[in-house]
């Protein structure tokens, strides 16, 4: 009988939705989201937004209800996702979160900080798939699996003004994914040893 359960280490559990939008049909970024809802990491739980957008000078920001978490996800799994997102030196603002809608429609995540009011936006959804990414895929030590929700339309909006890219199709294997996805269900594991 095969053993049910995922011989490696359990990372973290939660949530990694991402928008990355281009004003070429992806050919170049302009505007790179990576919004976290952790359920459970060695630091806790909380929430996490990295962004480097047309919005803030193309300069990168870090919004977070808890600095401990937002500081593992930097060493842990941005270092290997998207490397600027990664640099510790950046400060951490405070920010509270909340989520509306869903995949089906149209899903909302809000972040508010003291000087700053986001809302990321998906919606025109194409139909979900697991991703599954065990260590080792793409030259990673470490693995993720997740219940990707790919949109076709997303919508970044801060303090009142809009980022203008958009998402742009992406295959992820033989299923059609897009640069702007719900991820949910998420859980990042580790060899052990």
């Amino acid at each position: 009988m095969t053993n049910p359960v995922d011989p490696n280490r359990v990372l973290m559990t939660g949530e990694n939705s991402f928008i990355r939008l281009s004003p070429d049909g992806g050919k170049t970024m302009s505007d790179r989201f990576s919004h976290w809802r952790v359920l459970w990491c060695p630091d806790g739980a909380g929430h996490v937004l990295f962004a480097q957008s047309t919005l803030i000078g193309g300069d990168v920001r870090i919004y977070a209800d808890n600095i401990a978490v937002a500081r593992w996800l930097q060493k842990t799994i941005e270092t290997l996702l998207h490397p600027p997102f990664a640099d510790t030196k950046l400060p951490v603002v405070d920010a509270a979160f909340s989520r509306a809608g869903d995949p089906r429609s149209t899903a909302v995540e809000n972040v508010v900080s003291a000087s700053d009011r986001m809302r990321l936006t998906w919606y025109d959804g194409i139909e979900p798939f697991v991703l599954h990414a065990p260590p080792g895929f793409n030259n990673r030590p470490i693995g993720v699996f997740s219940t990707f929700f790919p949109a076709r339309g997303a919508q970044v909006e801060m303090n009142g003004k809009f980022a203008t890219g958009a998402p742009w199709p992406e295959m992820r294997g033989d299923r059609q994914g897009s640069s702007a996805c719900l991820a949910w269900s998420e859980t990042w594991v580790k060899p052990r040893g």
